[in-house]
């Protein structure tokens, strides 16, 4: 019986990946006005494929929490830190009325804050997932959304999208700060640096 490779077992105390798969060297660190809060669904946590610890680690001031379904006033604090304004990165669905979900309310108030008061919240999981989340958490549901406009061709070729425009935790999250922030190359190293995690994946893939 072959014995475990005891690099491959260690694990990355950073990425928290085992060191034959450590994705730290595509880290890039990024400064975004915008606070970021990661809701993990708990079944993307092992999921090697997954961007959104790659998105953490580069983004100041981020912040990844895992769960499906939040206690109230737990999630309260987390949506509404001090002088964060929320919006969550959703888009709008015609599924919403089939969930019986109330329309969530307009983004055009929190658009006009400066990107500096605002908390960009965003739900990484499949899509079932995500709008699982949506619709055990009540709270989420009562935030402005941010939908995408024109999101570019997902460089995610590690994972099938659900539909067309769908894209990463990462990518998405990058392209909303853009959106928010006016500021299309302070997020390009790390969308550049995305590519090479694909790759790695796709390497490991083949291997």
């Amino acid at each position: 019986m072959k014995q475990p490779d005891h690099k491959q077992r260690l694990a990355c105390p950073r990425c928290l990946r085992p060191q034959s798969a450590c994705i730290c060297s595509w880290i890039r660190p990024t400064e975004p006005a915008v606070d970021v809060l990661i809701l993990q669904h708990p079944l993307e946590v092992r999921q090697a494929k997954g961007s959104a610890r790659l998105l953490q680690l580069s983004l100041a001031r981020s912040e990844l929490v895992v769960g499906e379904t939040f206690d109230e006033q737990y999630l309260k604090a987390l949506l509404h830190a001090p002088a964060r304004h929320a919006v969550l990165l959703y888009p709008d669905s015609p599924e919403d009325k089939s969930l019986e979900l109330a329309a969530p309310p307009s983004l055009e108030q929190a658009l006009l804050l400066d990107p500096a008061q605002l908390r960009l919240v965003v739900l990484d999981g499949t899509w079932r997932k995500s709008r699982k989340m949506l619709y055990l958490n009540p709270l989420l549901q009562q935030l402005p959304r941010l939908s995408l406009h024109n999101p570019p061709a997902s460089r995610y070729l590690i994972r099938k999208a659900h539909g067309p425009g769908q894209l990463s935790t990462l990518e998405a999250t990058c392209h909303a700060l853009m959106q928010l922030e006016h500021n299309e190359g302070g997020y390009l190293p790390l969308l550049t640096a995305f590519d090479g995690f694909v790759a790695q994946q796709l390497a490991y893939g083949r291997g």
